[in-house]
């Protein structure tokens, strides 16, 4: 019968071990993406821009650690809203202060700032927490089709 000294010396040492990024793995391998959202619907938009902040896309995935990318989200201001939703789609907000609710369509709110649309829906599906906020920050969206983040080299990424 095998001594449990050479049952341990038979067994390969990383069996079944996960990889867990740390926050310097992840600050190392960032990348900047640039998306066009012309013609996009927003919920799909914003649904991979999402996953791209969390870093879903990439193999070294952790749940915990912010290990996603930065999105440069271009032509913010001709995303496109099925059905109806431009007209019928509220933006809902409450100041605080007695008769401080106030309502504005879809349409209102992309002519006055078609940056917002994006970021709530970017926002809403990323975590609720610290780690969210921090994700969050790695968002840039404009409306034009120009953006001051050239130097960064970012790579074209194609939504379908």
């Amino acid at each position: 019968m095998a001594t449990p000294e050479a049952v341990k010396a038979a067994k390969p040492r990383n069996l079944h071990r996960s990889y867990v990024a740390t926050p310097k793995d992840a600050a190392a391998n960032r990348a900047w993406w640039v998306i066009d959202a012309t013609d996009k619907p927003l919920g799909r938009l914003a649904s991979h821009v999402a996953a791209v902040l969390r870093g879903k896309h990439k193999p070294t995935f952790t749940p915990h650690e912010d290990a996603g990318d930065f999105v440069i989200v271009v032509n913010a201001d001709k995303v496109k809203l099925t059905g109806n939703k431009l007209d019928q789609k509220l933006y809902s907000h409450h100041s605080g202060i007695p008769g401080g609710f106030k309502q504005v369509s879809y349409r209102t709110l992309l002519e006055k700032k078609p940056e917002f649309p994006i970021e709530k829906a970017v926002k809403g599906m990323l975590p609720k927490n610290v780690l969210g906020r921090q994700m969050f920050g790695k968002l840039k969206v404009y409306a034009t089709p120009d953006h001051p983040h050239t130097a960064q080299q970012p790579k074209a990424l194609e939504i379908k």
